[in-house]
């Protein structure tokens, strides 16, 4: 029988012949990110491990992003704190206030390649299976034990394969096909499993759109997301000089628990209701809901071509009077290709407020909070009650193309119809 993606990756890391599903195994770990939120606990659970130095310091990255800049003393002694850290361990991957969401800058920065493993505290590392690694989230604790050893264990976990046939229509994006495919299988529907998405649609889309995929994977319970690394994955990694440690692909033969199929020919927008993400509905049962604040932004969908999308719905028109529209890039380097590109002209003289690369409003950090009794539209990906701001608020998930549109209409928009207007 052979062996899935996930199960080579891990068994190569832990040094041995085969690794199968079920079966615990310790791996060695290539990259180890750190957001600002949990850099200061996943370091003391390090020392008190009995280790006062970080294993490898070129394989540990620190982010200065969730609240950035700071906007309170406690943020800001946290990120002082963690540039300290950083120059007592010799940590040269600091990426400061002015880098972006970690996610985004790891991968765009080289750091990620096929068959790495990738641990982050930060639920969303999935979002690297997208070129090909393993790459999954830890708590704090796990984090300080990686910190000291550079190894964590894993059960290695069963496969759900996704394989997805078609092509999308106009304003349908890989942001509708995991909301769809969330929606099917429940919040809880591949617990601790690799989710492996293939086929046609997956092997045409680009990076962009394989991290928005996989970035989601964890709000159906998934260990991590991954897709099987192509021509794609190496034009991605050439133009950044990322490391390909092995070009790793299921067998033909493999097991997998599950296997689903899809297809986008005919695929509409979708829309994830309030106050869970496998709420998931087409645009047209919730058209017109009133809404107070739209934000582009986050590791889900704050790329270029998600901000290029809303800009080609908000091109010469102007967002609905009272309504906000909070823009926040993914990276510096996002931020830049956009404002070089007249993206960020377009969007601001629709009426956007163009803020810092962060993750600002996605985890109700600082900016953009929402106030009680207020609707928010979010490309971001959760909408539990109180993420994004009040208790009392009600966050809708959705495509960057839905969320200009409905910023053009103050209410819940299908972009075709703003397209054939």
């Amino acid at each position: 029988m052979g062996r899935t993606t996930s199960e080579k990756i891990l068994a190569r890391a832990s040094g041995v012949e085969d690794a199968r599903a079920g079966e615990i195994v310790k791996a060695r770990v290539d990259a180890a990110l750190i957001p600002d939120l949990t850099a200061i606990l996943s370091f003391k659970a390090m020392r008190e491990t009995g280790r006062d130095r970080v294993w490898d310091p070129e394989k540990v990255f620190l982010f200065l992003d969730h609240v950035a800049p700071a906007s309170s003393i406690r943020a800001a002694t946290i990120h002082r704190d963690v540039r300290r850290i950083a120059w007592e361990q010799g940590i040269r991957n600091l990426y400061d206030v002015d880098a972006g969401v970690c996610h985004q800058v790891l991968a765009e920065a080289g750091h990620v390649g096929p068959g790495m493993v990738v641990v982050g505290a930060d639920s969303h590392t999935c979002t690297h299976g997208a070129l090909g690694a393993f790459a999954t989230g830890l708590g704090s604790t796990d984090m300080g034990a990686v910190l000291a050893t550079g190894k964590t264990w894993f059960r290695v976990p069963e496969t759900i394969r996704i394989n997805v046939e078609g092509a999308f229509p106009p304003m349908v994006t890989p942001k509708d096909l995991i909301l769809k495919i969330i929606g099917e299988l429940g919040a809880e529907g591949a617990s601790y499993k690799a989710v492996e998405y293939t086929g046609s649609t997956i092997r045409r889309m680009g990076i962009s759109g394989r991290m928005t995929i996989c970035n989601m994977t964890v709000e159906m319970g998934g260990k991590t997301g991954i897709v099987e690394p192509d021509a794609e994955t190496a034009r991605y990694l050439m133009e950044r000089g990322g490391e390909t440690p092995g070009w790793v692909k299921s067998d033909p033969d493999a097991e997998y628990e599950r296997v689903y199929q899809f297809t986008v020919d005919e695929l509409e927008p979708q829309v994830s209701c309030p106050d869970n993400v496998d709420n998931v509905k087409p645009i047209g049962d919730v058209e017109g809901t009133p809404i107070d604040q739209v934000f582009i932004g986050s590791c889900t969908n704050g790329r270029i071509e998600d901000l290029e999308a809303a800009a080609s719905i908000l091109r010469g028109r102007r967002v609905k009077k009272g309504v906000r529209l909070i823009v926040v890039p993914a990276s510096r380097e996002v931020y830049l290709e956009a404002l070089r590109a007249g993206i960020l002209e377009a969007l601001a003289e629709a009426g956007a407020l163009i803020c810092n690369p962060s993750c600002g409003p996605c985890f109700g950090g600082h900016i953009g909070i929402l106030a009680d009794g207020e609707v928010g539209l979010a490309t971001s990906n959760r909408n539990f009650r109180g993420r994004q701001g009040s208790p009392d608020a009600r966050v809708y998930l959705v495509s960057p193309y839905v969320a200009a549109a409905s910023a053009l209409k103050g209410a819940i928009t299908d972009p075709r119809e703003v397209l054939e207007a």
